[in-house]
């Protein structure tokens, strides 16, 4: 692995690191819930009010993000190799590790490592685990 020094940006790594952190304490302060992703989804997909309604405003915000950096900022390139198939699968089995998991990255590895959650600890060791072995087989078998 190398890293391009010309794109590498440290600083701004660490200020949208220190964003999150922020807005998942923040989350926790004022709803007394963990910033999970999948468990947000999960409740607008079962409503039930009001829980939906700062549910769909949480999961709207994620949607209108991007657009609002956009009138700042151009998108970086982007260059996305996988088909559409290849890419609703993988979808499919991030939404079924979710489940399974009883979590996200999001919600087990911000939230819950930071609360040093025994549980959360584990699920985060898996996803880097199975991260990383999938990205030797597709590197270095399959290609």
């Amino acid at each position: 692995m190398s890293i391009d020094w010309t794109t590498f940006t440290p600083w701004s790594a660490l200020a949208g690191g220190a964003i999150i952190g922020v807005a998942a304490v923040l989350f926790a302060l004022f709803n007394g819930r963990v910033t999970g992703i999948s468990g947000i989804v999960g409740g607008v997909l079962r409503p039930s009010f009001p829980d939906w309604t700062w549910r769909a405003a949480f999961l709207a915000g994620l949607i209108v993000a991007p657009f609002a950096y956009r009138v700042f900022k151009a998108p970086p390139d982007l260059i996305i190799t996988a088909d559409y198939p290849t890419l609703v699968v993988a979808g499919i089995l991030v939404g079924l590790g979710t489940r399974y998991g009883s979590g996200c990255t999001s919600g087990h590895g911000v939230c819950g490592v930071s609360r040093l959650s025994p549980r959360s600890l584990v699920a985060t060791l898996a996803f880097m685990a199975a991260g990383c072995a999938t990205v030797f087989v597709t590197h270095h078998i399959f290609s």
